[in-house]
């Protein structure tokens, strides 16, 4: 790469890490504020927090990196063409291909980054967080030892501790059960404990009273126990399947071992299928969505008002390429064998960026016709 080359693609990926850091921080604030919520209402700590909202990092700079390497090509290319740059080297006889070797070197970084997040990371990081998800949904203490208020950890259930002693003693503990439309449970006890059990947790009440209201017959039973055990693990919200989510699954397994992952997590042929090929996708369509930042600028001669022209068809035509990603991989769901669909909106974006690469580099032949047919209608 020439010095000037080296100098544009220094400044795509300057304006790439700030395009993409101020889009990873508008998304991760939507979502940290329902996490930060979510989390710190059950009684987690700031550290939890801050876990979480690092394993989600991924998934959310996977979906704004072709985002952010499109508007910085854009950026650049506005801002060398402002300053008359592209136009000087046009005038030293650079072609349009030639100037369009840092927007494809950039494209390239671009999809490298992209398939490190969806090959490796992505997968990674949302088993750790699912992982993260299971241990503190069976920390059922973080859910419902909180003294003095009425609790109701899942629908139907109503917990209250008065006091919690400093050895981990509840103190005067009432549990409304009335999740059985036949009838409902009311548990009262003097002491209680939790006792964990490998994956399950046992409330232990002692000297207590168990009240169960038969609401067909309007009938009340009372029972009067020394102790008892109420199964909890239930309260925690604890997934029982074991099935994974499909992007989580690595690569090298979607490859090989597709067969065994439809005997084992029941996805469909085609789900898998579909993941596969849009890892691959997503980092292709990044080296087509530079090229389309930079091709659709490179559209018409220099003028003092911009090229604000060439930037709002820039940005349509990648809306285009986004909402044909979208299309595509609902017929490869039905039907594995039509994977290729999947490539259809890189393939048409890289088409579209040489179209207008070959129209940028015949320029003076298109302003000749146009004088031309200018001077057969003057009179």
């Amino acid at each position: 790469m020439s010095r000037f080359d080296r100098y544009v693609l220094s400044q795509y990926l300057l304006f790439f890490g700030f395009f993409a850091l101020i889009l990873v921080a508008v998304f991760w604030v939507n979502r940290a504020v329902v996490l930060f919520d979510r989390l710190i209402g059950d009684g987690q700590s700031v550290l939890v927090f801050l876990e979480f909202s690092a394993l989600t990092l991924p998934n959310l700079i996977r979906m704004v990196l072709p985002i952010a390497a499109f508007a910085a090509t854009v950026w650049v290319t506005n801002r060398l063409n402002s300053e008359s740059e592209l136009t000087v080297l046009r005038a030293t006889g650079t072609s349009p291909w030639q100037m369009a070797r840092p927007a494809l070197a950039f494209g390239v970084f671009c999809a490298s980054m992209m398939i490190l997040l969806t090959h490796f990371l992505l997968p990674m990081s949302i088993t750790q967080l699912e992982q993260r998800q299971s241990d503190v949904a069976r920390n059922v203490t973080a859910r419902i030892l909180n003294e003095g208020d009425f609790l109701h950890p899942a629908r139907g259930v109503t917990f209250y501790i008065r006091q919690i002693d400093e050895d981990g003693t509840l103190n005067d503990v009432f549990l409304s059960d009335q999740r059985n439309p036949e009838f409902s449970v009311t548990y009262t006890g003097a002491k209680a404990f939790l006792v964990r059990d490998e994956d399950r947790t046992h409330l232990i009440m002692v000297n207590g009273m168990a009240q169960r209201f038969n609401r067909e017959t309007r009938k009340l039973s009372t029972t009067a126990f020394s102790d008892f055990s109420y199964d909890i693990s239930s309260l925690a919200h604890k997934s029982s399947s074991k099935k994974r989510n499909v992007r989580q699954i690595p690569s090298h397994e979607l490859m090989t071992m597709q067969d065994k992952i439809v005997q084992t997590d029941g996805h469909s042929l085609g789900a898998l299928t579909e993941e596969l090929h849009l890892r691959f996708a997503r980092a292709l369509v990044c080296i087509a969505v530079t090229l389309i930042g930079f091709s659709s600028l490179m559209l018409g001669n220099f003028s003092r008002f911009g090229v604000w022209k060439q930037a709002m068809l820039a940005f349509v035509l990648l809306i285009v390429i986004e909402g044909l990603r979208g299309v595509v991989s609902e017929p490869v769901l039905d039907d594995p064998d039509l994977w290729p669909m999947i490539y259809l909106p890189t393939l048409l974006g890289l088409m579209i960026s040489a179209l207008f690469l070959k129209l940028s580099a015949r320029p003076i032949h298109l302003n000749r016709l146009r004088r031309g047919s200018s001077r057969g209608a003057a009179p």
